[in-house]
């Protein structure tokens, strides 16, 4: 009996031993580190960049932006977590393969609502998906944009791809240039390969001879300093609005506010190799652009104090952007606690800045619950998220105080909001 005892001691010994060893194994093993994530922070947005739909890149498209593989993984990833779609451009921003600086870039060129918001209330009309149809072969740089509609793309999506065309000088070149357009989803291109009447592969020579396929230019050009030319400048010269921006932001933010010599040009990539030698003959830089121009900020008003000041001033692009973001979606501030309330400000320069330079009011819009625009309930800062019900409220009420009364707001965001209203 004593020996069977001693048995069974043993066994449950032996069995603990066990389970011990097998959780020490299990917990001590190495924790996997993830792989880390190397955002980009410089300017990589390709040149043949037109507007497109995020949904539709497969992996070799997102390499074309400038994405890393490991990048490419966590953004495909994160789109199936998400349901496989990208349902607004908010949502792509969240995914943390995206830094800031890239976002900015491409916004723009996204065919997403800013917003789900935005989705589901049929804000947004730019973009929705047709089936592609095709009964012919054809060669796609004859094609119109009423063709381009016609075979199932959108007018938005059409006139991005001439815009491409244009940009390869007038014709797609190849099959392989033409996949790269971001409009052509895989899937599309897939059905519209057969029927392509085009080479195959893009002639070695084509770089070095893109000048032949170019569009003549009609623009009467004269002598002009660039670090004179505004918006208007600059489409004048024959680019477009987006181009135009693009090219005067790179001046002010980028360079300071000034080209130091016209090859500084060339750094902007929306000024191809082809335009840059149809501009240069007239560029005349004049040299006392260099010199520092001084500015009076006791004397400048706080809302309409500029983003080339506040760089002058000391901000960095990070601070003066937030803080004339800001200024905008309130449409004027009202006070100097505002500014310094901004996010991603540096407040101690800021501080400094406020105890300078003076604020107008007078020209900050103001309105009634009753009498307020619905675009402009909607989009301030102050107002958005009780916009519906104001809206609701104020078809039966039409006294301010009663529909605060019942909007049922904390008293720090009752204050705000009043700061706005008659």
């Amino acid at each position: 009996m004593m020996r069977k005892n001693d048995y069974r001691k043993l066994a449950f010994m032996g069995i603990l031993m066990i389970v011990l060893l097998a959780f020490h194994t299990y917990t001590g093993r190495e924790k996997e580190t993830f792989p880390e994530v190397r955002f980009i922070t410089e300017s990589s947005v390709p040149l043949n960049l037109t507007d497109f739909d995020p949904n539709e890149l497969d992996a070799k498209q997102w390499e074309h932006l400038g994405f890393s593989e490991k990048q490419i993984s966590t953004l495909l990833n994160y789109k199936k977590m998400i349901g496989g779609r990208f349902s607004s451009k908010a949502q792509l921003k969240k995914c943390y393969a995206v830094s800031p600086e890239k976002f900015a870039e491409l916004e723009s060129y996204l065919l997403l609502p800013d917003t789900d918001k935005d989705a589901s209330s049929g804000k947004f009309k730019g973009y929705e998906k047709k089936e592609i149809a095709i009964s012919r072969k054809f060669n796609p740089d004859g094609l119109s944009n009423a063709e381009w509609i016609n075979m199932g793309f959108s007018e938005r999506q059409a006139e991005s791809i001439i815009k491409y065309k244009n940009y390869l000088g007038g014709s797609f070149i190849s099959k392989e240039k033409f996949k790269e357009c971001f409009i052509i989803s895989s899937d599309n291109y897939t059905k519209m390969e057969p029927y392509l009447l085009l080479p195959a592969k893009t002639p070695d020579h084509f770089k070095n001879s893109a000048k032949n396929y170019a569009v003549k230019s009609r623009i009467q050009y004269r002598n002009f300093d660039p670090n004179m030319a505004d918006l208007e400048g600059w489409k004048a010269l024959g680019f477009s609005e987006r181009q135009a921006q693009t090219i005067v932001n790179y001046r002010d933010r980028n360079l300071r506010g000034s080209f130091k010599t016209p090859e500084d040009l060339q750094k902007c990539f929306v000024i191809s190799p082809e335009k840059y030698q149809e501009l240069k003959p007239y560029i005349k830089l004049n040299p006392t652009v260099d010199k520092k121009q001084e500015t009076d900020f006791s004397k400048i008003d706080l809302n309409i104090i500029t983003f080339k000041q506040l760089l002058e001033f000391g901000l960095d692009e990070k601070s003066a952007g937030s803080m004339i973001g800001f200024r905008k979606k309130l449409r004027g501030f009202v006070n100097k606690q505002q500014i310094l309330d901004t996010y991603n400000i540096d407040k101690d320069l800021v501080q400094k800045l406020i105890s300078i330079a003076p604020l107008d009011v007078s020209n900050v819009p103001k309105y009634t619950l009753t009498e307020a625009p619905e675009e402009w309930l909607k989009d301030h800062p102050y107002f958005k998220y009780s916009a519906d019900k104001i809206i609701f409220y104020r078809t039966t009420y039409h006294d301010d105080q009663k529909i605060l009364k019942l909007l049922k707001l904390k008293p720090q965001y009752e204050e705000r909001m009043k700061l706005y209203l008659k």
